[in-house]
Order: structure tokens, then sequence, then C-alpha cells
């Protein structure tokens, strides 16, 4: 389980450190992927083979299935963490999720996510298309939208 916000830097070479406290979950290796929100998403491999289930499992035939298993097809890759604790950020996917050198590294219960510290200040917490901080998001009226999926 990842729980925990950590503040971070990326360096010259595109690395970032992986919370101490994250490592040991995920192995030697993890899949860093576009998220649907501006950052990454840093999953172990059986987590990301879990979600992949998921998406396989939907019909082919549509279109927008086909879009989504192309985004994140060509989006994720696997990231080698070495005996200091870091991985490398593709370019590409540096540029997505706009890091330039400040970043927040977060636990999401099931995977981590990294994020721009300027985007994590400014949208991480969006309801209803209005930015705010953790502070000002009003967690009784988002429980109460999730209850159509039986939260």
């Amino acid at each position: 389980m990842f729980l925990g916000e950590f503040q971070n830097s990326i360096d010259s070479k595109s690395r970032i450190i992986i919370p101490a406290k994250f490592r040991y979950e995920l192995g030697d290796s993890c899949i860093v992927s576009m998220s649907l929100d501006k950052c990454l998403t840093v999953s172990t491999r059986e987590e990301w083979e879990k979600f992949l289930g998921q998406l396989v499992e939907l019909p082919i035939s549509n279109k927008d299935v086909r879009l989504m298993r192309r985004y994140f097809g060509q989006a994720a890759t696997v990231c080698e963490i070495d005996k200091q604790g870091r991985i490398t950020i593709p370019q590409k996917l540096k540029e997505y999720a706009e890091i330039d050198k400040e970043l927040v590294t977060v636990g999401n219960i099931t995977n981590i996510e990294v994020w721009s510290k300027e985007n994590w200040d400014t949208i991480a917490f969006a309801q209803d298309g209005v930015n705010m901080s953790v502070g000002e998001l009003d967690a009784s009226a988002l429980a109460e939208k999730l209850g159509q999926f039986n939260f």
C-alpha cells in the first residue's frame, strides 16, 4: 500500500528518487505511465498487469477502447530502480507531466503518482472544474458522488 506525500526533484539526467517508504513494495523495477491527470503513475508489475487485464476485457470493436489501449500502451515504460532508489523518466513522460525540477511523489493506495510541484499545487484537487487545495476539498460531497459505485 502506497501512502504519503514527498517533496522531491528531478536531476539533470531525468532521474527521480523513489521515496524509501515505497521502494520495498516496488521491488527492482516498476511501470511508469501517463495518468489520466497531468501526472505520472508508478505501479508494481502486478498492479499494472491487473489494470491491463481490465482494459483488455473491454470490447476492441469499440473505438474508445482502442484509443485507451493505445493511450496506455504507448505511454508506459518499464523502469529499473537503481541502488540509490532512482528511476529515469523518459522525456515524453516528463513533458506530459510538465516535470521540470521540483516534484511531488504521492501514494495513491495501489500506486504512486509523480506530479510537477506546480501541477500538484494547482490541479491535483480540482473538483467540479474548480482548482483547490486539499484543505478546501469537500470530501463529504465527493463521497456522496461516489455512492454510484457503492462507496
